[in-house]
């Protein structure tokens, strides 16, 4: 079987200055619109310093966010696949690089989805309650289980 090959994001993404984590650079790319890669790094950072205020000076506000990314991390997901003129959605594995650009995504679009405050607050609300179990990530999460264990019938078709 062929070995997949490193995309140019993977080789050179730096972990960011101020926590020196990939995590934490992955996900500001994630946030970043329009190549605005300075405003997303203090979106991000402001959410951070909200959330350290929101939970006090005991907890570490850097894991409560990979603790929420952790969180929000799918197991199982449905892929479409077709066999003898039907499509068939069946339930696979998630790997866990699909795993955590999922979590990140689901996370960032649920924060954007809010309306009415600053992006930096939408952002905190947001990673406190996927660290909390709750959210509108934590439910498209639970979500996309439910569909993948309602389509075991069709396990037999993964590839």
């Amino acid at each position: 079987m062929a070995r997949k090959k490193k995309t140019a994001s993977e080789e050179t993404l730096r972990p960011d200055p101020v926590y020196n984590s990939l995590l934490v650079s992955k996900f500001i790319n994630s946030l970043m619109w329009r190549g605005k890669k300075a405003t997303a790094a203090r979106i991000f950072y402001r959410a951070l310093e909200q959330i350290q205020k929101r939970m006090g000076k005991d907890v570490n506000a850097l894991e409560v966010f990979e603790q929420a990314v952790e969180n929000v991390k799918p197991p199982l997901e449905v892929r479409s696949r077709r066999v003898g003129g039907a499509t068939y959605q069946v339930p696979m594995q998630v790997e866990p690089k699909r795993q955590q650009s999922l979590a990140i995504r689901w996370i960032v679009q649920a924060a954007r989805a809010k309306k009415g405050r600053p992006m930096f607050q939408k952002l905190a609300d947001e990673l406190l309650a996927a660290y909390r179990k709750e959210g509108d990530a934590m439910t498209k999460r639970e979500n996309t289980i439910k569909m993948a264990e309602a389509n075991k019938a069709f396990a037999h078709f993964a590839w």
